[in-house]
């Protein structure tokens, strides 16, 4: 069967039910099948719901372990942000290059912007940090 699930307000799929547990899918999760375009939790597909325990044994019971740590990236983005190191670190490359290019531009000015960015990401929770930064398919998630 296959799935689509709404994950950072978007529609991704279709997919199969191995595709859609590399996301970082609970049981609240919106999902809907390509037969049925009825949005409902993921509790209501006994197949994923299968995955979901499976993983849940395993130890993995939470879903962004698999993300990068937040504290490195909001120490590179305060100690040494202005050349974007947290967006190396977090595989932004596109990113990467926004930064630097507002850094050089703006004589450095923008590295300030980095440095409230790095205090935002250190308070952030771990959910949050990597639905924002490691999960994001935004090419540039700043705030």
């Amino acid at each position: 069967m296959q799935y689509f699930i709404s994950f950072n307000r978007d529609t991704i799929g279709p997919m199969s039910a191995d595709q859609v547990m590399a996301y970082p899918v609970n049981r609240n999760t919106q999902v809907c099948t390509v037969d049925d375009y009825t949005w409902k939790p993921l509790y209501n597909f006994p197949e994923l719901m299968e995955l979901i325990n499976a993983r849940d044994a395993a130890g993995r019971a939470d879903a962004y372990n698999a993300g990068k740590d937040r504290i490195v990236a909001g120490v590179l983005a305060i100690l040494i942000g202005g050349i974007g190191a947290q967006y190396i670190y977090l595989g932004k490359i596109g990113a990467f290059i926004i930064t630097l290019i507002l850094s050089l531009v703006s004589c450095g000015l923008w590295s300030l912007v980095m440095f409230v960015q790095g205090i935002y990401m250190l308070t952030l929770t771990p959910e949050q940090f990597d639905t924002k930064y490691t999960y994001s398919t935004s090419t540039y998630p700043l705030f």
